[in-house]
């Protein structure tokens, strides 16, 4: 009776510590250093997910590049498109300075009384011819009374005067004109001579800057 006891009591035993089974009745072995089957599924979801999100920088900053370029291209083009524009604008005020001149040349000539009429219509022409070049970036060159500056003005003679400093311009023979920056023509003018007032030969840029 004793020993019947204590083989149940070993049994026991056995069966306490007998390992877990899963639920298809295979035994689950853990061993140690090994991760279980939710831990390894985890980190393989990490692992995607941080290779997504690489991803996903990587195209952004792809996207963000070639917003960058295309922005640049576009300006490029608009900058080339102005430029065109305005070269031929250009091209067009150079043809249309000989009809501005002879617009202010018949003004000058027609000051009689009798054609007062007749030199109000023209000189409303004239205005708004000039109004619409200077709307597209022409500017008269001012030269009288200013040193002569070879950037500006063009000298077809220098006339002894002992009134004013040497190179300073006498008279406009030819208006010259500016376009966006861009001297298209020069004045035609007359240069003061005098050696005793050498200083007078600075350019205008020169004076402007107080040299």
């Amino acid at each position: 009776m004793a020993e019947r006891e204590q083989q149940n009591e070993k049994d026991k035993n056995v069966i306490e510590f007998e390992p877990r089974t899963r639920s298809g009745g295979e035994k689950a072995e853990v061993r140690p250093g090994e991760t279980s089957e939710e831990g390894a599924e985890t980190s393989a979801a990490d692992e995607r997910l941080a290779r997504l999100q690489a991803e996903k920088d990587e195209l952004m900053q792809s996207m963000v590049r070639r917003q960058a370029d295309f922005e640049n291209y576009r300006k490029r083009i608009e900058r080339e498109r102005q430029d065109d524009r305005r070269h031929g604008v250009g091209r067009l005020i150079e043809e249309l300075l000989p009809v501005l001149d002879s617009f202010e040349r018949a003004l000058k000539a027609h000051d009689d009384p009798a054609y007062e009429e007749y030199r109000k219509g023209l000189e409303l022409i004239y205005l708004k011819l000039w109004d619409t070049l200077a709307r597209h970036g022409l500017e008269r060159i001012t030269a009288a009374g200013k040193a002569f500056d070879p950037n500006y003005h063009q000298a077809i003679e220098r006339v002894e005067s002992d009134e004013h400093p040497d190179g300073t311009v006498l008279e406009v023979l030819q208006d010259g004109f500016i376009y966006h920056g861009r001297v298209i023509r020069p004045s035609i003018v007359r240069v003061s001579h005098n050696a005793g007032h050498p200083e007078g030969g600075k350019s205008s840029a020169a004076q402007r800057h107080g040299k």
